[in-house]
């Protein structure tokens, strides 16, 4: 009863788990093709400039640091634009705010290979960063939320192995462009692949208005955002997962300096990273496991609580290599098992009705940290004496994020 409670403090529609749902159609086809569109723009407007960027640096002449960094201001406004984004997103539907995001995703594409200097760059990753907040994760979830309730797991999960696979396709098609052609060419070429596949997958197969959502379907009110900030329990949640993502980030990101810090050689500790990555899909394959009867604070919990051993871990064994590299695949795991948690966690506390605009407050933060991530790590490992150090720290942060999440 408890949560029922806080659920009506927060204007949250009151629901029972246990409570049978009218069946929901699967329909594949309405999937496939966002996930299709997920691979597609996650492997041209955030993979393309990771694997390009030391490639722009060396033509332009413009430092890596700051060529690195305009990518990530993009990933920033992203966040903030993610808030007016959800909330459009829960008041008119996906197709048309999905479909604008292609439009200028392409265009920021096109003002980035045409741009003579670093402000022009920075202009065009902005421009893409507010299409990243309309085509990416975060607007994907929204929609599974809305169209799937009780099944949405097995669809977030369907959705998130496909994005994992876009470094795996984009990675090699970007190198192979810029070995072939100039990266301002290799941008364009991305700008029309964009548009030409994303625009009538998003324009002819997502909804162009929302069916009543499944919790106002008894004549019950959708929270507010206003109501939902004023409870204790969004602000565990926020806290909780801001803990979790950063001590994830900073060492994940920073296993190569990790692991060469503790003595392996730089490729191997390269092959950690990218079988680090792998990890991601048996852990996004695992959340599905979690009954759906459990608590909502279980899984942010678990998590955690499963990421500060294995940070811990990372920390403290000195190897062997091979060890090292399975702690490195069990952090990735966790990393992967994270990204449906967040994704899960707006529409498990207070229902599908407002989870656009909820959600979009959540997200901004912890997209904010991702943004930074490759710049974090390295950073608090200078300031504490050492890379292992770093870990540890990361470790207790998330060690905290699972007392914290037991008041979520």
């Amino acid at each position: 009863m408890t949560d029922i409670a806080a659920a009506r403090r927060a204007g949250a529609p009151e629901h029972d788990p246990s409570t049978p749902r009218a069946a929901e159609p699967w329909q594949p086809w309405r999937l496939a093709a966002l996930s299709i569109a997920q691979v597609v723009s996650w492997g041209i407007l955030f993979y393309a400039m990771i694997v390009a960027a030391p490639v722009v640096a060396a033509d332009t002449g413009w430092p890596l640091t700051v060529v690195t960094m305009l990518f990530s201001l993009g990933l920033i406004v992203s966040a903030i634009a993610g808030v007016p984004v959800g909330r459009w997103l829960d008041a008119h539907g996906p197709r048309d705010i999905m479909t604008i995001g292609s439009v200028v995703g392409a265009g920021g594409l096109v003002v980035v290979s045409a741009a003579p200097d670093p402000w022009l760059f920075g202009t065009g990753w902005v421009i893409a960063g507010a299409a990243q907040s309309a085509v990416l994760y975060q607007a994907a979830f929204t929609v599974l939320a809305r169209r799937y309730t009780r099944r949405r797991r097995g669809a977030m999960t369907i959705l998130t192995l496909a994005g994992g696979l876009a470094s795996t396709i984009f990675a090699p098609i970007v190198a192979a462009l810029l070995a072939t052609v100039h990266w301002r060419a290799t941008f364009l070429i991305l700008a029309a692949v964009l548009a030409v596949v994303t625009i009538p997958l998003h324009g002819f197969t997502l909804e162009r208005r929302w069916a009543p959502a499944p919790d106002r379907r008894s004549g019950e009110v959708a929270p507010s955002v206003r109501a939902v900030l004023r409870t204790r329990r969004f602000w565990a949640l926020e806290i909780a997962s801001l803990l979790l993502v950063t001590g994830l980030y900073m060492v994940t990101l920073a296993v190569i300096p990790l692991f060469t810090e503790k003595g392996m050689d730089y490729e191997l500790a390269a092959w950690a990273l990218g079988l680090l990555g792998a990890g991601q899909v048996a852990g996004r394959l695992l959340y599905v496991a979690v009954p759906h009867a459990t608590a909502p604070w279980v899984p942010l919990a678990v998590t955690a609580a499963l990421a500060a051993i294995a940070l811990a871990a990372l920390a403290l064994v000195p190897g062997p290599d091979g060890l090292l590299v399975a702690i490195a695949i069990a952090a990735g795991a966790v990393r992967g098992a994270q990204t449906l948690v967040q994704g899960s966690a707006v529409i498990e506390r207070w229902g599908a009705g407002g989870y656009g605009a909820i959600n979009g407050v959540f997200a901004a933060p912890i997209t904010i940290v991702a943004a930074i991530g490759p710049a974090l790590g390295p950073a608090v490992a200078v300031a504490l004496g050492g890379y292992g150090t770093m870990a540890i720290a990361a470790a207790g942060a998330a060690l905290l994020a699972a007392v914290v999440a037991r008041l979520s």
